[in-house]
């Protein structure tokens, strides 16, 4: 690194000690209630930060192993944060191992700001699919329906009620970097059920109690909106009513239910599906 090592913002500092109080700020990081306070979240590995810089995503700190020293990914990355006016530090595996609380961290890892989507912003039109999570409590559920947005070319998330915190790093990891890639708009229930009364596409719910199998509806030819219910509770009952249809998907075996993630992903790839056989042009 060529940067002068005076630790200002947009520069590169050498830190060795689990003392300095930025590390500090990035450990708290580990807590909502700090994440919230610094508007602020932590990313792990590589290739996740490079996306982020592509995407345009603000990054505050990156942090690198000194084995990172030589790398050019590495180098090029600590080059485009201090450019952007953010701090660089080089540490030590200790320090790298206490910032992520795993005994072999990744090389990398950024800080970047927070971003929402404004719900008043989330207007699905043509084929768009949204998905809203009722009260999603598990991170892993979260950040694997988030990856699966993603995946599927579905076009975002509408966080419902109290939900677990999309910039979790369990959140976080279980994305894959889809964070980056997949807007996330939270509201309460009430504020949800408003904007859902402007919204002129189909709102889809899957619903134990749900008489239609969700392999016979017809998704295609209009927005739609996915609604699923919390992971213990299913949708509650303002919700339900909310829907312009409830489905239900088979269980075969002795599970009575899927697991949250497991559910939105087949009901996603069926909605996808019948949205993608009307843009296919007649032979």
């Amino acid at each position: 690194m060529n940067a002068p090592r005076d630790g200002r913002v947009g520069q590169v500092k050498e830190v060795t000690s689990l003392a300095n109080p930025v590390v500090k700020d990035i450990k708290a990081l580990a807590l909502k209630k700090f994440r919230d306070q610094q508007n602020a979240f932590m990313a792990e590995g590589l290739k996740l930060v490079i996306d982020a810089l592509d995407l345009g995503w603000t990054i505050r700190t990156l942090v690198f192993s000194k084995s990172g020293l030589g790398n050019p990914a590495v180098e090029k990355a600590a080059a485009r944060t201090v450019a952007a006016g953010g701090l660089v530090l080089e540490v030590n595996d200790k320090v790298l191992a206490a910032i992520t609380r795993r005994e072999n961290p990744q090389m990398v890892v950024g800080v970047f700001e927070q971003r929402w989507t404004a719900l008043a912003d989330v207007k699905p039109s043509g084929n768009d699919v949204w998905v809203a999570l009722d009260r999603v409590r598990d991170p892993g559920n979260l950040g694997t329906v988030i990856r699966t947005v993603d995946a599927v070319g579905a076009r975002g998330i509408i966080l419902v009620g109290d939900t677990t915190d999309p910039f979790a790093v369990e959140t976080v990891r279980a994305t894959m970097g889809s964070i980056f890639a997949v807007p996330v708009a939270r509201a309460s229930e009430q504020a949800f059920l408003s904007w859902r009364r402007g919204f002129a596409g189909l709102v889809a719910g899957t619903h134990l109690k749900g008489s239609v199998d969700y392999r016979t509806v017809d998704y295609g030819g209009k927005p739609v909106v996915l609604l699923m219910g919390n992971e213990q509770q299913g949708l509650p009952a303002l919700l339900a009513e909310t829907c312009d249809r409830l489905v239900r998907i088979p269980q075969a075996g002795r599970a009575d239910s899927l697991n949250l993630a497991v559910a939105t992903g087949v009901m996603l790839y069926e909605v996808r599906r019948s949205a993608l056989a009307l843009e296919k042009p007649a032979s």
